[in-house]
């Protein structure tokens, strides 16, 4: 599968199981893993984009995804207007199956005419480092395991067709 269909399969994976929530949690023991030898190893974080993301985080996130990126109560379960509640960004969600790219794209663009979602676009407000350091920020309440996947698709992401 060539990185430009990889990256359409991607979307509707985040469009089916992120923003409608109705995924069941995999593990990254259950998640397709590149051999160890593929990526090189997963990098430190940041802590000057990471002290800029949770500021941006809080102000721009923290409301509807909460303080510590645990979500909204039944996330999973639609609302009566048939959106779904905001998912969490911690390990308990879906966030960290996803490159840096696509969550990038996603907090800027959102899904157009993507009614389930209530999420507003964030691209007109807020430049792509700053995007790109609420990433990093998020990255922070990951587990070993969620990182090392998650930076294997940005990875995987990065090298291109």
């Amino acid at each position: 599968m060539n990185i430009k269909t990889q990256h359409g399969f991607m979307l509707v994976i985040v469009l089916n199981l992120t923003l409608l929530s109705a995924c069941n949690r995999a593990t990254p023991a259950q998640a397709p893993l590149l051999a160890a030898s593929d990526a090189p190893p997963v990098p430190m974080l940041d802590a000057r984009k990471i002290g800029q993301g949770e500021r941006l985080y809080n102000q721009h996130c923290a409301s509807c995804h909460g303080q510590q990126g645990e979500g909204q109560p039944d996330w999973k379960t639609p609302n009566e207007d048939g959106s779904y509640p905001a998912p969490p960004h911690d390990n308990s969600g879906h966030t960290w199956h996803h490159s840096d790219g696509l969550l990038v794209d996603l907090i800027a663009n959102g899904v157009e005419g993507f009614k389930q979602s209530q999420m507003p676009t964030f691209g007109e407000q807020l430049s792509d480092e700053e995007i790109r350091a609420i990433v990093e920020y998020m990255k922070t309440w990951w587990g070993t395991e969620e990182r090392s996947f998650q930076w294997q698709m940005t990875w995987r992401e990065q090298q291109g067709p």
